[in-house]
This record gives structure tokens, C-alpha cells and sequence, in this order.
């Protein structure tokens, strides 16, 4: 993959100490706080193609900042003092002037044919004080990623966790009429660039994830007439089945340590939860219940499941150890739960809900404490982490008319029910799924 060659460029290194005095800092525990006003003057070059790219990369940096709901990106109409270089040192009575909290500058240097460095520092503008500055040297054709790499680093420092933006989605490419729906794999960058499509559409795909090291996807696939669990490799491109199960298999995912898959295989209409090991492709059935057990995910650990199943009656949500030991059911509210998933982070678990004709994206504590509801529509399903677990994205399906055709598309939210954004895909789209932060 191209992103697997920019690592080899990639450089990492402090240019100046970061300033203990800085006051500056997001809560991003409180949904619908004020979002942060920074300013970001145009990165700035000393010829006219390292200034061109410099304006590239503050663009993608805006559109980040802008898109997370934590940051206002101050209009650049409204600057008083012209920034001409990393160098100058600011005038912080004129960014007091227009509100700005935070100060973004950057320098582009173009390095021979094909490499490019970008230095940046960020300054806190109540205090006057430098408070974060880094440089990045990568291939030229990287620069986009160092935006995303630049943009995580701010987010880090100003919230004290990870930023996400330096990351991928896989997700199912929808074309065609509702009767001859065409459904793709298909990859793109957190914010849409980069969108490529990894099969062809002859037949149908559902249900993509990532693997921990971000070069597998484990999915669903009718390319034969039974349903079953394929591993598709980004860097070859090549597609595999996950051996010969009996039945239907569906729901796949990976553990977090990319050892094993956990799926349902369904059996004469019953379906139970199944663990493989992937070296030795040994199967082991973990539920063993006449109900519907579906929807599998691992805890950040390993150590524990989550699953949906309809074993009390309704569809609901469960846990247990991951030798299938220790069942507890963690859902009691109303309404019909579904597609549980444990955050990255270990302290939620997000799920969809079925209550009164719409469908909701929520998420509870593990013991199923301390149940939210995010959002709400007509349609509404499958939740997917960001890496940090602060941000879902989802599907949402508009209703169909006598005239017009429903639609999918992704999402995202804040885990504090904030910040309600559209994705743009090229085409319709379901079934997202958020890959690790990639490596540096």
C-alpha cells in the first residue's frame, strides 16, 4: 500500500522545547463546549510550488479541525498581522484582537525531487507562549498524510488523548436500484480523500473490519452460493476464504491482538458464536443456546465478548468470557438491541437500538450501566470506533417514498451525543468500519 511506503520517509523529531506554562487545554469530556478558536495562517514557502502546497496542507488541517467540532477555524479575512514565516514571532495583541486562543504556523520546504518537510508550532495566545513544535519529512506525494499527522499531534497535546485523523475507513460502496444493488469493498482516508475500491462488485459484500495491524480486512462474502468469511490483503489485494465452516458464517471481526476471528455460524436457523484461530484455523464453538447468538466483539483485552442475542425473549446485549464462560446480559432497557462493539478504550460498549418504529446509536458501560442514546432517525445502525473511542461513525438509511428510492450513507458523532457530521462518499454507503491510528 502507498501508505506502507511512506513510512520509510517518515521522520519524526522535536525542533524546540514545549512551554510548561501553557494554560491551553480541551475538556472533551463535556459534550457542547465552547470549540477552541484557532487560527491557521497559510503555510508559507519560499518558492511558489513549496507556497502552493502549503496551502494544501492548511486547507486539509481547517477541514480536520473544523469537522472534529472541538476547534473554530478563524477566518483567514479577519488576520491582522501577516505571518511570513515559521520565524516570525507573533504580535499577540492583533490574534487577542480577533478572539484566536491558539496559533498555528508552518514552514514548507521542498527537498529535491520527491521529498518535502513541514515544521509547525503552535502557540498559546493568552500566555504568548510556544507550546508545541515539530517537523515532518516525508515523500512529496505524503503530504496529505502529514496534515493528518500534524492535526493529531495539536489534538493530543490539547486534549490529552489521541487524535484519529491519521486513520482509514473501510466500508460497503452501494450502487444501483434497490432490486439490483451492487455492494463493493471500498477504502478511503478519515475524511474521504483517497477513496478506492477493492472488489469488483460481482458479488455482494457485507460487514468489513480491520485487522490490528491494519493489513487485513476480515468481511462477509456471497462470492460463492453459501455466505462465508473471507480475508481480503490491502498489500496484495489477494482474497481468501477463512477455511470450510458448516453453514452460514457472518458477523466476522477480529481479536485486538490479530491472532483470531469471531463470527456466527448458523446451523438449521440456529445461530452461535465461534472463535478461530488463525495459524492453525482450529474452530471452537464459545455459545451453545437454541437462540439467535450473533454479533460478536472482543473487549480491548481479549479477554471478554460482547454479543447480541435473543435468548430472553428479544434481541439484547451480553457478555462474556472468551472461552464462552460467564454470560451476562448488560441490556434491560426497551426496545430491541443489536451490532454491540467495545470501544477501543475499554469503557463503553456501542450498540444499536430498535424502540417505537425509529432506531437509535447508543453505547452503555460493560455492566450495562449508564445507557445514552446518540442519535435518532429511520435508520440507524452499526457503530464503529474511531481509535481514540471518542468519535462513532454509523449508516443511516432515509425512508423510500412512492418516488424516491431510501439512501444510505455514513455519519459520525461524539460520544457525547455532539457534533452530528455527514460523511461524503462517492457513492451510497453502509457498514463503515475504523482502522488503528496508522504506524509513523
Amino acid at each position: 500500500m502507498k501508505s506502507s511506503k511512506l513510512l520509510a520517509f517518515l521522520s519524526f523529531l522535536l525542533l524546540f522545547p514545549a512551554s510548561s506554562l501553557a494554560v491551553l487545554k480541551i475538556d472533551i469530556t463535556q459534550g457542547g463546549s465552547e470549540p477552541v478558536r484557532i487560527a491557521t495562517p497559510v503555510f508559507t514557502g519560499k518558492d511558489q510550488a513549496s507556497a502552493d502546497l502549503g496551502a494544501k496542507i492548511t486547507d486539509v488541517i481547517d477541514s480536520n479541525f473544523n469537522r472534529s467540532g472541538l476547534f473554530t477555524v478563524i477566518s483567514k479575512t479577519s488576520y491582522l498581522q501577516k505571518i511570513d514565516g515559521i520565524e516570525t514571532i507573533p504580535d499577540f495583541a492583533s490574534w487577542n484582537g480577533i478572539r484566536a486562543q491558539a496559533l498555528l504556523v508552518g514552514n514548507i520546504e521542498i527537498i529535491g525531487d520527491n521529498k518535502v518537510k513541514v515544521q509547525f508550532r503552535l502557540w498559546d495566545v493568552p500566555t504568548g507562549k510556544q507550546t508545541l513544535a515539530k517537523s515532518f519529512t516525508a515523500s512529496a506525494q505524503g503530504w496529505r498524510r502529514i496534515s493528518h499527522l500534524i492535526s493529531d499531534e495539536i489534538y493530543e497535546y490539547l486534549t490529552g488523548e489521541k487524535g484519529y485523523f491519521d486513520t482509514r475507513i473501510v466500508y460497503v460502496a452501494e450502487t444501483g436500484d434497490w432490486k439490483h444493488k451492487t455492494k463493493r469493498l471500498a477504502i478511503m482516508d478519515q475524511d474521504g480523500a483517497n477513496n478506492m475500491f477493492l472488489t469488483s462488485g460481482n458479488y455482494l459484500v457485507l460487514t468489513p473490519r480491520f485487522d490490528p495491524n491494519m493489513q487485513r480486512l476480515i468481511y462477509l462474502s456471497y462470492r460463492t452460493r453459501v455466505p462465508s468469511i473471507h480475508i481480503y490483503d490491502l498489500s496484495s489485494g489477494r482474497e481468501q476464504i477463512v477455511g470450510k465452516l458448516p453453514g452460514m458464517s457472518f458477523a466476522p471481526r477480529f481479536s485486538n491482538d490479530g491472532s483470531k476471528a469471531v463470527f456466527s455460524i448458523s446451523i438449521e436457523g440456529n445461530s452461535d458464536v465461534y472463535v478461530m484461530d488463525l495459524s492453525s484455523r482450529r474452530v471452537k464453538k464459545i455459545t451453545a443456546n437454541p437462540a439467535i447468538d450473533t454479533s460478536p466483539s472482543f473487549s480491548p483485552d481479549d479477554s471478554r465478548i460482547v454479543f447480541n442475542s435473543d435468548r430472553d425473549g428479544s434481541p439484547q446485549i451480553y457478555t462474556m468470557d472468551a472461552d464462552g464462560g460467564n454470560v451476562k446480559r448488560i441490556s434491560f432497557g426497551k426496545g430491541k438491541y443489536s451490532t454491540p462493539v467495545w470501544s477501543p478504550r475499554g469503557d463503553l460498549v456501542a450498540f444499536t437500538k430498535q424502540l417505537g418504529g425509529k432506531f437509535y446509536i447508543g453505547v452503555m458501560k460493560p455492566d450495562g450501566g449508564g445507557e445514552r442514546l446518540l442519535t435518532e432517525s429511520y435508520l440507524d445502525e452499526g457503530p464503529t470506533w474511531s481509535p481514540n473511542g471518542r468519535v462513532i461513525i454509523f449508516s443511516r438509511t432515509t425512508p423510500s417514498s412512492s418516488t424516491v428510492p431510501g439512501k444510505s450513507a455514513l455519519y459520525s458523532v461524539d460520544i457525547t451525543g455532539y457534533n452530528l457530521r455527514k460523511i461524503d462518499t462517492p457513492t451510497e454507503a453502509s457498514d463503515p468500519a475504523w482502522s488503528p491510528l496508522l504506524s509513523k
